[in-house]
């Protein structure tokens, strides 16, 4: 306007050449809720209070590290599926004594392992200096209990940034009490719009029973988890034997058993002469346990079995955490459009369970219920892979593939933030203009990366906005703008299939 000059001279005004555009959201960044052994910062609580870590020095500053965890020596079940080991003559299981679970710290180990960068964790509880490590799903929720106020997955809601939610504990309550959790996670996602949830099977570490029947862990999951809102969520099986905990530190004390009863339950003579030397000479400082340790170790084939054992047990971990290292590392390197499939699961030995072409079958596609769980599965020359790519709602053609899900909640959430700033400006065409300029530069700039089908823009993607075409003249008198946002997205090519016709030899 020249009224604004008033005094005779040289005026300069810099003019955008270009339009604004959206500034992407991150894509892969995990909210973990769980237990840790402490949760403090400078001397403040960080009880349900989400942060921001990025490695795992941060994790064990603020929160600690592992439970510290002792073991019983058990019978096997009818068709276990945990490791057995002999002692005496006699089949043994190795399990976590009562209340003995906790996988929060060794499940940010193996997400780190596999590509993991940025997360928050959200420690409901603590277990510093504690005997049992006790999980309650009202903390986990966020729900009241009494007059202790609980946040836990609550938390969340006040956090625009994680896109992913993972508890690795959820697996360690009962079955039951697991998928109501799950059900409330779903709704939790539904509800924010812009995260999705990576579940684990309740005693994913079991092989599957007959396929549809009650005591078929598939089954139970799928007949449990609810129907509701079944695009947000993403289930893998089975769990995997890993390399995350090393069992240097792994002692006698780790045994859920009094010395004198691990004692009778070690068939080498020389043993009992150890540990009554040991608890006749009262001597129980650090260095004479680690030495009647070493000692045992020597004598004793089985009590190195059971150590063995204890170290198996504790490396059997969900696969939750992996996958939200992998989402981490497919986002970063090729882009979140890209299936997180056919990619190599770091730190793991074996999964718990080997899985076949048919036995997958059963899992990726289920007409019933729909709901498809993603295998991992060892290829001979491969390595482990993960292989699957679909959210829960595997029988939606919208909302079929997780890479689809998690592109639109980024699309979404990219612009939302972007034409924040349009809110309050006139509704006219001048505005409409620049929204759609706007949006379309960042769209074009996701084409060319490679994020929709189309061999142009205008195959790829389209913005409409305006009177006539998005909105009438009521919707401008109420005060909204609408827009209308196409994408053509990429799917996985999940089934290659290759036709082969022999040729006729001509004479």
């Amino acid at each position: 306007m020249a009224g604004k000059y008033k005094s005779p001279g040289v005026y300069i005004e810099e003019i955008n050449a270009f339009p604004q555009s959206v500034a992407e959201v991150a894509t892969a960044i995990p909210a973990f809720i769980g237990y840790t052994e402490k949760a403090i910062r400078d001397g403040q609580s960080l009880l349900n209070t989400p942060v921001k870590i990025t490695s795992i020095l941060d994790y064990i500053a603020f929160f600690g590290e592992d439970f510290n965890a002792k073991f019983d020596i058990l019978e096997p079940e009818l068709n276990e599926a945990r490791p057995i080991i002999t002692i005496n003559g006699t089949d043994k299981i190795i399990d976590y004594a009562t209340n003995n679970k906790a996988f929060m710290f060794k499940s940010l180990k193996f997400f780190y392992a596999n590509g993991g960068n940025e997360c928050y964790i959200v420690s409901v509880g603590t277990y510093e200096n504690q005997s049992s490590a006790d999980i309650d799903v009202d903390a986990l929720l966020g729900i009241s209990s009494g007059s202790q106020p609980f946040e836990g997955l609550n938390a969340l809601k006040n956090e625009q940034e994680p896109t992913m939610v993972v508890i690795p504990d959820a697996v360690n309550l009962s079955s039951s009490y697991c998928y109501s959790l799950y059900q409330k996670v779903l709704e939790h996602c539904a509800e924010m719009q812009n995260r999705i949830a990576i579940f684990d099977i309740h005693s994913g570490f079991k092989a599957r029973s007959i396929v549809g029947s009650q005591d078929d862990i598939i089954t139970n999951f799928r007949e449990n988890i609810g129907t509701e809102h079944l695009s947000y969520g993403v289930a893998y099986y089975p769990w995997l034997n890993t390399n995350i905990q090393q069992n240097r530190n792994l002692t006698f004390e780790h045994i859920n058993l009094e010395l004198s009863a691990l004692s009778n339950l070690l068939p080498e003579t020389t043993t009992t002469t150890l540990i009554n030397n040991y608890i006749d000479s009262s001597n129980t400082s650090q260095d004479n346990k680690r030495l009647l340790h070493l000692e045992l170790l020597k004598a004793s084939p089985t009590y190195g079995t059971i150590i063995n054992g204890i170290h198996e047990v504790l490396n059997l971990l969900p696969p939750s955490a992996a996958m939200a290292g992998i989402y981490s590392r497919i986002d970063a390197q090729r882009g979140v459009w890209n299936a997180p499939a056919n990619i190599s699961v770091a730190a793991v030995v074996s999964p718990s369970v080997q899985i076949s072409n048919s036995d997958q079958e059963n899992l990726n596609v289920d007409s019933i219920s729909g709901k498809s769980i993603n295998a991992i599965r060892t290829f001979p020359g491969r390595g482990i892979l993960v292989w699957g790519a679909r959210t829960l709602d595997g029988n939606s053609g919208e909302w079929r593939y997780i890479n689809v899900k998690r592109t639109i909640i980024t699309i979404k959430e990219s612009i939302k933030l972007a034409i924040s700033s349009f809110v309050f400006e006139p509704n006219t065409a001048t505005t409409w203009v620049s929204v759609k300029n706007r949006i379309e530069s960042y769209l074009n700039a996701l084409w060319r990366d490679g994020a929709f089908v189309g061999s142009s823009p205008r195959e790829a993607f389209g913005v409409q906005i305006g009177l006539g075409s998005t909105m009438t003249s009521s919707d401008i008198l109420e005060g909204k703008m609408k827009i209308t946002v196409f994408v053509a997205m990429i799917k996985p090519a999940e089934f290659i299939v290759m036709n082969f016709v022999q040729q006729m030899q001509e004479s």
